[in-house]
């Protein structure tokens, strides 16, 4: 294993057309299609970063921009944007093209966790990441940040469910769209 990779090293594309089998009721591409297309891509991008076998261990915010129809290309862009010991977070940016039009559209982001998988079944070490450019240092940061405000959103919710007091909980409900019928 090499101590430190590239950014670009292991930078993956994969691009699929979207087939009516893919659409929902609604006739756009089905959601679960698209992330299932985003773990594959992160999957390859931490496979390739960490030499090896690699689990999702969470994905963070799906953001769905905009509608993906049939017939158009999907294009999913991986990148890993930070490096923990065994962890890596692999920023996703997905586009749709109607070969049509001509007609590009920015559909989905998401950071999905990444955990490198030893042959012993326990989490790996991974390669620390080399950043040539000011685009990797930001998203490095970015993605540290990321990993910070996750543990303390994880602390903030243990002490809501700790320190749960009926009363509190009943006034700050008080005001929301919601009917208390506690028996």
């Amino acid at each position: 294993m090499q101590d430190f990779k590239p950014v670009e090293y292991s930078q993956t594309t994969l691009t699929e057309l979207m087939i009516p089998s893919y659409s929902n009721f609604g006739g756009k591409i089905h959601g679960g299609i698209i992330l299932s297309l985003m773990d594959k891509v992160a999957y390859v991008c931490a496979a390739k970063h960490s030499d090896g076998y690699c689990i999702t261990a969470s994905i963070d915010v799906v953001d769905f921009l905009a509608p993906v129809e049939v017939g158009e290309l999907v294009s999913l862009m991986a990148s890993v944007n930070y490096v923990g010991n065994t962890s890596m977070i692999i920023g996703i940016k997905v586009v749709s093209e109607n070969l049509k039009t001509q007609t590009i559209k920015h559909t989905n982001t998401s950071y999905f966790t990444m955990v490198a998988i030893g042959d012993n079944h326990k989490p790996k070490q991974v390669p620390g990441l080399i950043l040539k450019s000011e685009e990797d240092v930001r998203r490095f940061a970015q993605g540290l940040n990321r990993k910070n405000l996750k543990t303390e959103y994880k602390r903030n919710e243990a002490s809501l469910k700790e320190n749960y007091n009926n009363e509190n909980c009943l006034v700050t409900l008080k005001n929301e769209r919601c009917k208390v019928e506690l028996f």
